[in-house]
């Protein structure tokens, strides 16, 4: 129980650390007012018949309210029944964890940005170093419960996605913006829980191209769909 919890702590006050660092934002914002704003539901509800009860997903296209349903993914494959169910099970470890981590992620490039455009102007130490503790104090009360409950495995697919969205791994942006020890001494408990800081990022290696397809299906569902709020 006290790893567990050693563990959990080190997790919350790494990615605050990896926040509160510098970075390369990666994210897109639209501004594309083209695309029709479905009618309120009070308004929707006038149409309602008495027997329209059953409640459906659906989705604005067109001016129209359709339903919608994503169907289940087939599979088509050569392994054996034993192979291809361990595949399906280490894909869907992988895919949930992407799915758990990535906004987090997001949202450090968010914060990176935004904190570096704040500290441009800084040319004091003291200074940069006194608005560093203020967004520390924010970061904690917001992301140190949710990010304290995340497993090893989702832990390892953070890092590495941060990597992806900043260009650097956390043990680097520790190093340079928390120092040296700070940074050797994460990496030495990380180490003791089976983890590393050094999560590289690279599109040469399998499990990140994997996750990259992950991401893409996010986005393409989600961040860059103009019919999702």
């Amino acid at each position: 129980m006290k790893c567990e919890l050693t563990y959990r702590s080190l997790r919350s006050l790494l990615v605050v650390s990896i926040f509160i660092s510098s970075g390369y934002l990666y994210a897109q914002s639209s501004n594309d007012t083209s695309v029709s704003k479905p009618p309120p539901v009070s308004e929707r509800a006038k149409n309602w018949g008495v027997n329209d009860t059953v409640i459906v997903s659906a989705i604005w296209y067109e001016g129209q309210l359709l339903p919608y349903k994503e169907m289940d993914m087939a599979w088509v494959s050569n392994m054996g029944d034993r192979k291809l169910e361990k595949y399906r099970q280490e894909w869907n470890r992988l895919r949930n964890a992407v799915y758990v981590t990535y906004p987090y992620a997001r949202t450090a490039g968010l914060l990176l940005n935004d904190m570096n455009m704040q500290m441009a102007s800084m040319t004091s130490k003291g200074q940069r170093k006194d608005y560093i503790k203020s967004r520390e104090k924010e970061l904690k009360a917001r992301f140190a419960d949710p990010l304290s409950n995340l497993s090893v495995y989702q832990g390892k697919v953070l890092m590495k996605l941060i990597n992806r969205q900043t260009g650097n791994n956390c043990y680097e942006i520790i190093k340079e913006y928390r120092g040296g020890l700070t940074a050797r001494f994460y990496q030495t408990v990380a180490f003791f829980f089976g983890s590393s800081l050094k999560q590289d990022w690279s599109l040469a290696d399998k499990t990140d191209r994997q996750i990259e397809n992950f991401v893409k299906e996010i986005d393409g569902m989600w961040y860059n769909n103009p019919y999702r709020h």
